[in-house]
C-alpha cells in the first residue's frame, strides 16, 4: 500500500446527511472508509468494462431441478466453458428448487458471454452475477 494522502471533498450539506446516514447503515468506522470502497468499486466497474482483463465473477443460478434436461444443459454449458468456470456449488432448497452458485475467473468478455449463456437457458428461474476482481490492481 502506497503513501496516504488527505484531501478535502465539498459537498452540499443534504448530500453529506445522507452520505453520513448511509455510512451508518452499512457501519463504516469513518467516511474514509466508505470513500474508499466506492473508489474501489469503480475501479473493479472499469476493470470488468475493459473486457479481456482477467476478473472475477460469482453467478448464482435457481431453477427447478424437474425442468426437463435443464441440469443436463446447465452442465453442458459449463463443460463448454471450462476456461472460466472454476468451480461450482450445488444447493437443493427444496423438493423443486436448486440453487447453482459458479466461480468463474478469466477475461470479462467470457466472464459475460458464459453467465449469459446460463442465465438465459430456458427454465433457469433466476440468475445473476456478481462481478468483482482478482486484488491484483487494486489497493
Amino acid at each position: 500500500m502506497g503513501k496516504t494522502i488527505r484531501f478535502g471533498v465539498s459537498l452540499d450539506i443534504d448530500l453529506l446527511t445522507r452520505f453520513d446516514e448511509l455510512c451508518d447503515e452499512r457501519s463504516y468506522q469513518t467516511r474514509s472508509e466508505a470513500i474508499r470502497d466506492l473508489i474501489r468499486n469503480a475501479l473493479v466497474q472499469k476493470q470488468w468494462e475493459e473486457e479481456d482483463q482477467e476478473t472475477i465473477g460469482v453467478l448464482s443460478l435457481v431453477y427447478d431441478h424437474h425442468q426437463s434436461d435443464l441440469s443436463q444443459k446447465l452442465t453442458e454449458i459449463q463443460h463448454q466453458s471450462l476456461d472460466v468456470v472454476v468451480t461450482s456449488m450445488h444447493i437443493h432448497l427444496d423438493h423443486h428448487n436448486c440453487l447453482e452458485v459458479l466461480i468463474l475467473r478469466g477475461p470479462g468478455r467470457s466472464i459475460r458471454e458464459t453467465s449469459e449463456k446460463l442465465i438465459s437457458t430456458k427454465g433457469v428461474k433466476h440468475g445473476k452475477v456478481n462481478l468483482t476482481t482478482t486484488g491484483k490492481d487494486i489497493a
